[in-house]
Formats: C-alpha cells, sequence, structure tokens
C-alpha cells in the first residue's frame, strides 16, 4: 500500500484508513514509550522509521551511508500491517528470546526476517514487543549491527589481471555429439 506521506509520521497515519490508522497508532505507542531517547522518529523507505540518526552514529546504514541507521519501522502494506524489529534480525540469540517470550504469550507469531506482520494491534504480544524495544538502547543496537557486519564475510577487492598478449585465435576441434544422460 503506498501512502504518499513523506514528511512525518502524523501524515502517514492520517492518510490511512481509520481502522488501519488505530491500529498503528497502537503499535507505535508502545514503541515510542519503549524506545531509548538515542533513536529519532522520521519517514524511512516510505516508512514511519525509528533510527540511529547521524549524530549518534555517523557512519549511517552501510547499504547508503547518507541514512541513518534502521532499527524499527511500522508499515501499512497491502495485506497487512507490519512492525520491522531489526534487532531481532541481527542476532540469532536475540530472535530465538524473542521467539520464547513470544510463545509465552499464546499469540501466533507471523514473523519474517524482521517483519512481524499483523492485521489488528490485539494480534501482537504488546508486551513483549515493549520489552524487546526497550532493552535495546542505540548503544547496544550499534554494537550488535556492527557485529553483524563483522561475521559477513568482507568483499575483497581484486585487483584486474593484466591483459595477456593477444594470441591468434584456433579452431576448436569439432565437438563431438554428447550422450543423453538415463533418467
Amino acid at each position: 500500500m503506498k501512502i504518499q506521506a513523506n514528511s512525518d509520521a502524523k501524515s502517514y497515519l492520517a492518510a490511512l484508513p481509520a481502522d488501519r490508522r488505530s491500529e498503528l497508532e497502537t503499535c507505535r505507542k508502545v514503541v515510542l514509550q519503549n524506545l531509548d531517547a538515542e533513536f529519532e522518529e522520521g519517514m524511512q523507505y516510505g516508512m514511519i522509521g525509528y533510527y540511529v540518526p547521524h549524530r549518534v552514529y555517523p557512519a549511517g546504514y552501510h547499504v547508503d551511508p547518507k541514512k541513518p541507521l534502521p532499527f524499527a519501522a511500522l508499515a501499512a502494506q497491502k495485506h497487512h500491517l507490519a512492525l520491522y524489529l531489526n534487532v531481532v534480525a541481527l542476532s540469532g540469540d536475540a530472535e530465538q528470546a524473542f521467539r520464547a517470550q513470544w510463545a509465552k504469550s499464546g499469540k501466533k507469531l507471523d514473523l519474517g526476517k524482521s517483519c512481524i506482520r499483523f492485521k489488528k494491534a490485539e494480534d501482537l504480544a504488546l508486551d513483549v514487543i515493549g520489552k524487546t524495544i526497550r532493552a535495546t538502547s542505540a548503544k547496544k543496537f550499534i554494537a550488535m549491527y556492527e557485529a553483524s557486519l563483522g561475521a559477513r564475510a568482507p568483499r575483497q577487492k581484486t585487483k584486474a589481471k593484466p591483459a595477456a598478449a593477444k594470441s591468434p585465435k584456433k579452431r576448436p576441434a569439432a565437438a563431438k555429439p554428447r550422450a543423453k544422460k538415463k533418467a
């Protein structure tokens, strides 16, 4: 669902139908009540974003260093509402702890890599979401983020091989027909 509101969270929410707005507002309230003061709310990637601003983490997001480091997001998608919690995706331990706490709530979890899909806020274990957000300061999130980058195999820059002296091309021998493999 494309929302034509890039300025702030309030205009994004105002552009939604009343029922979807109410559900996202409930979730937004939980996020804001539990968010570390170092994080900021704004628009990122066409969603309501919660991020580590450049004043706290000047390096920014490795995919696009001009953008601040994304922590969480809320969005109205075509067929569902979504809460993105990047902290859950950064660490297998964080994901396991999150899943275990959610299971205790008795609610069904529809979780992608970092995306929790839902139709109504009552489908969410809001206490688990709040606890997860509250437990993750910007400093802790940055450390987890940097550790996750370090765990990835770094791209190695390869030097271009010098062009070999061109030799006259030889005509390949006629290829023999291949036998078919038996199924």
